[in-house]
């Protein structure tokens, strides 16, 4: 199959390297022809060190040349970015197209949008789309480490076909229909890694890291119902999976950011440092204004929103956090 790749990050070239590896014909798609110039030349990235991609991969700055008979488009840019991209795409889209896949995690703000519903809106819903997502960090899809994730579509055979196309022998993709569910698990466990990250900043340990796994779960799986969301979900890879490969590891841009700003960096900065995209920042208004809309008790994403909006103290944080009242652990 013809496969665009939308997006030249890790993760759209840790997915082109494993579907080229398939036998598929990828084409990575960037806007920015030095990019795409510098992928052609060397074929890796500092963030795979030691690692080639499939040499088999076209790395183009040509959306036109990138989408020419594709059978499937993968939306891999930043969340901020989806829009602009589905828009730009959607010209180009052609009834060869079986499904649009978003692999980007994050909720629009202003319109707290999934990117699932972002893509459809600007594609004019003339597609199905899926979501593939959970614990997934790149650097170890590159190196053909074990992984398992979800394609989740409100479309069944478009979740089962992006299911067969992106599984292999190292690659376990499941597949399930409740998208938004998937989706929204893939926003708010940025924010919780933040949290996570922070807590580690400040010098916090494991037992400080599992509270806020535990109640962060539940902070996601509180606020995912109350928008429609399955509850079974919050517990599967795209939740629960997720939540803690994303709270846990170095490989985490989220947790990495959330360290610097625990030991006392500024914003600013501390993104400067990760150097990616940090989407626990892009979707942490739309979940704190929404937890508000519907009356939500959301202290760990209220803390997160304080300290890195308000500038509060991510010590006085914590104490806030502790100090609230105690009460019956409600699950």
């Amino acid at each position: 199959m013809n496969i665009a790749m939308l997006g030249t990050g890790t993760w759209g070239l840790a997915l082109s390297d494993l579907l080229a590896k398939k036998g598929h014909e990828v084409r990575a798609y960037s806007p920015f022809p030095k990019e795409i110039e510098k992928l052609k030349g060397s074929h890796s990235h500092p963030r795979f060190p030691g690692t080639a991609l499939d040499p088999g991969i076209l790395f183009t700055a040509d959306l036109k040349e990138a989408l020419v008979g594709a059978g499937l488009a993968v939306y891999a840019s930043p969340s901020p970015y989806v829009r602009d991209m589905a828009r730009n795409s959607l010209p180009r889209l052609s009834s060869s197209i079986k499904s649009l896949v978003s692999v980007s995690k994050g909720l629009e703000d202003q319109t707290f949008l999934t990117m699932s519903e972002v893509i459809e809106e600007e594609t004019k819903k003339g597609f199905p789309v899926v979501a593939l997502s959970g614990p997934t960090h790149a650097e170890e899809v590159v190196k053909g480490l074990p992984t398992l994730c979800v394609a989740a579509s409100k479309n069944k055979e478009a979740a089962r076909l992006v299911r067969d196309v992106f599984s292999s022998s190292r690659f376990r993709v499941y597949d399930s229909g409740d998208i938004y569910g998937v989706e929204i698990c893939g926003a708010i466990k940025n924010i919780m890694a933040l949290a996570s990250g922070i807590a580690e900043g400040l010098g916090y340990g494991d037992n400080a890291r599992a509270a806020l796994i535990s109640r962060g779960l539940l902070e996601m799986m509180r606020l995912g119902t109350a928008l429609g969301a399955k509850k079974e979900t919050f517990y599967g890879l795209a939740g629960l999976g997720d939540l803690v490969v994303t709270a846990t590891s170095y490989h985490s841009r989220n947790h990495e950011c959330g360290v610097y700003i625990g030991q006392g960096y500024g914003l600013e900065e501390a993104v400067s440092k990760v150097a990616m995209a940090v989407e626990g920042l892009n979707a942490l208004d739309a979940a704190y204004h929404l937890g508000r809309k519907k009356g939500l008790e959301l202290p760990i994403i209220e803390a997160v929103h304080a300290v890195v909006r308000e500038g509060l103290d991510p010590n006085k944080a914590v104490e806030g956090l502790l100090a609230r009242p105690l009460k019956e652990e409600v699950l």
